[in-house]
């Protein structure tokens, strides 16, 4: 018997259900882990809150996974020609939207959300039955018998066997038309590592790579096989036996906070399993975290729809990833908020609300123009939650700001408009002769006009290398009152030579001899300093604007000057090796220069990206990589590699 073709279109309209299912968990996950307790300061004994921080942490790792499973998604997507889902239906779902024994809405963590998430991670053939309060409102099949050209939904008791329902189709779907002709969409607007550190980011070129991520999926989390150790269905087995195990010593622990069940921002048209916000404070919260939220998926749309490896594209994910965690803070926050006066035992929560459309916009000035000002729009709209009290909300607001500024710079430069502020003071055209010149200050910047350069110093980046000093002490007068700079007084050449020598950037120089000013370098370094900064050498543009060709940057994380070095590391004894180990061989980068966009993360790292090659104070090579998160907070046990040590360190970059 001829099995029944299988069409492109009803492949996409499964994948469009799995993002959304992969969505719905990652948000359910996140809702449940945002309600936890923090700490003795918030009712639990030392015992509770060591296990509670752990559960924490291991329920947020399980929604990355569902991240890393919802770029495999969008991914597969796109090899098919398709343009990823990035929409869903708000919580709770309705009957059919999913078969019946999928229930989705957003709970605080208990045992019932426990049992709730074993249920939903259940391998195949598991007897787990689902938690207390989740049972389907009413039990219905999807699909229809017969074939139809229209899609529609259809039943599957794990989500492992919906996966392998998809794979099927796929391989029917090469076997009817070709492979080539199957994965006929643009590798370039997948998301790769380039953009993103998520297992789930590996292109699809082929089934055989289709295959494989579905297979990650699976057993990483969805119906891995039980002896999977590691597997989301087991975290949560380990999670509830710690739960037993504390509810026999103490029968009232209560880990988490009474946040809503499925919370809303308007009166609900059907109120049953819904809770209505009216806390002013807790909805000011709730509606700047679900705007957050919004704008995040608006960011990784567009992502989609940028041709990479690109600077615009890079600037896209990274900026939803730095939404993501302010909206943590702002989730965190308002499970802790009453929830208003008709629900006088109950707390608030995030309702992560939908857009009614979150698909890309059309790449290019117009969406530039749109994601500037809706990041405006964020930053001013929580300015009011920045003078609460509270330091999460507090907290959130600066890193929207941060982040607001660094896109309005990083997509004006992507444009071709003129920076906000040119990276060095801009030169009289009639210059003053003489060794006894005026200096000109502007904006932190001295200036002196030669009469063959123009020279100038800009002394909050300097970390007193020394070379000036030493290699052309006639223009660098040390340690003496009134004018201090003569660039006179030294053969321009030595003096452009010694300009070059200078690591942190704050000598530099424009020529009026015809001759060419300083140039980018042939290949993109950065050097791990002994005990001290990052010294970068490239085309650099520094948190979206541009910073010339040489900097050093702090990664002790006791700079005054942050992301520059102040000299600190030598204030607080820091103690880290300019030697770290070699990584991994790489192949040489092609090219090996090119912008280096460094985007310092408020209260993170040091996302770099562009050709880069890290290498020890002694010239060794460490690394060589296209993009790379370094270390700031002096932290880390993988230096000059962030490992999340800011997080636990409570570092501030500013």
């Amino acid at each position: 018997m001829t099995p029944t073709p299988v069409s492109r279109e009803h492949i996409l309209h499964a994948l469009y259900e799995a993002a959304e299912l992969e969505h719905n968990l990652m948000c359910t996950y996140l809702y449940a882990a945002f309600s936890l307790k923090d700490g003795e300061g918030e009712g639990l004994t030392a015992d509770e809150a060591r296990a509670v921080a752990g559960w924490r942490r291991t329920i947020l790792d399980v929604a990355i996974d569902e991240m890393g499973h919802l770029v495999a998604v969008w991914n597969i997507t796109s090899a098919l020609g398709g343009a990823p889902r990035f929409g869903r239906t708000n919580f709770p779902l309705d009957p059919g939207y999913l078969p019946a024994g999928v229930v989705v809405k957003l709970a605080p963590f208990s045992a019932a959300v426990l049992q709730h998430f074993i249920h939903l991670e259940r391998p195949h053939g598991s007897t787990e039955p689902d938690g207390p309060g989740f049972a389907p409102e009413h039990d219905y099949s999807r699909g229809a018998p017969g074939a139809r050209l229209t899609p529609m939904g259809v039943d599957y008791e794990t989500v492992g066997d919906f996966y392998a329902a998809i794979g099927s189709d796929l391989r029917r779907l090469v076997e009817q038309i070709g492979e080539a002709a199957a994965f006929c969409g643009d590798p370039a607007l997948q998301l790769s590592p380039s953009e993103i550190d998520l297992q789930g980011a590996a292109p699809v070129l082929c089934l055989k790579t289709a295959l494989a991520a579905f297979d990650a999926i699976v057993a990483q989390g969805e119906g891995a096989p039980t002896h999977t150790d590691d597997s989301h269905f087991q975290k949560f087995l380990a999670i509830r036996t710690e739960l037993d195990a504390l509810r026999q010593r103490n029968p009232d622990f209560a880990p988490a906070h009474p946040a809503a069940h499925n919370p809303v921002l308007r009166r609900p048209p059907r109120p049953q399993d819904r809770v209505w916000i009216q806390d002013p404070a807790a909805v000011a919260t709730v509606d700047a975290a679900n705007a957050a939220y919004g704008l995040m998926l608006r960011l990784l749309a567009y992502a989609y729809a940028i041709p990479g490896p690109a600077a615009e594209k890079s600037l896209a994910v990274d900026s939803a990833i730095d939404l993501m965690k302010a909206l943590t803070l702002l989730a965190e926050h308002a499970a802790r908020l009453p929830a208003g006066p008709d629900h006088p035992d109950c707390h608030a929560g995030v309702s992560f609300t939908a857009l009614r459309d979150a698909g890309s916009l059309p790449a290019g000035r117009a969406a530039r123009r749109f994601l500037t000002e809706r990041f405006t729009e964020l930053a001013e709209g929580v300015q009011s939650l920045a003078d609460s009290g509270h330091a999460r909300p507090a907290a959130a607001a600066r890193q929207i700001s941060a982040l607001s500024q660094r896109v309005a710079r990083g997509l004006e430069r992507l444009a071709g408009a003129p920076a906000p502020r040119p990276p060095v003071a801009a030169v009289d055209p009639a210059p003053t002769a003489g060794p006894t010149a005026d200096i000109r200050q502007e904006d932190g910047v001295e200036t002196v006009e030669g009469e063959r350069l123009t020279l100038q110093f800009e002394g909050r980046r300097c970390i007193h290398a020394r070379f000036c000093v030493t290699g052309a002490p006639t223009v660098f007068l040390a340690n003496v009152k009134g004018p201090w700079l003569h660039p006179d007084t030294l053969d321009v050449e030595a003096l452009t030579a010694i300009a070059h020598a200078c690591p942190s950037g704050a000598i530099r120089y424009r020529r009026k001899d015809g001759r060419p000013d300083e140039t980018a370098p042939p290949v993109n370094l950065a050097a791990v300093r002994e005990a001290g900064p990052y010294a970068f050498r490239g085309e650099l543009v520094l948190d979206g604007a541009p910073a010339g060709f040489r900097a050093t940057l702090c990664r002790c994380g006791a700079s005054r000057n942050k992301p520059f070095c102040d000299g600190s590391h030598h204030e607080i004894g820091f103690d880290a090796t300019g030697e770290p180990a070699t990584t991994e061989a790489t192949e040489m980068l092609d090219p090996r220069n090119g912008p280096l966009a460094i985007d310092p993360q408020t209260d993170g790292p040091l996302v770099v990206r562009g050709a880069l090659e890290i290498t020890s104070g002694t010239g060794r090579m460490v690394s060589r990589v296209t993009s790379a998160r370094l270390c700031r907070c002096g932290a880390s046990a993988n230096k000059p590699f962030c490992d999340g040590s800011h997080a636990r360190v409570g570092f501030r970059s500013s």
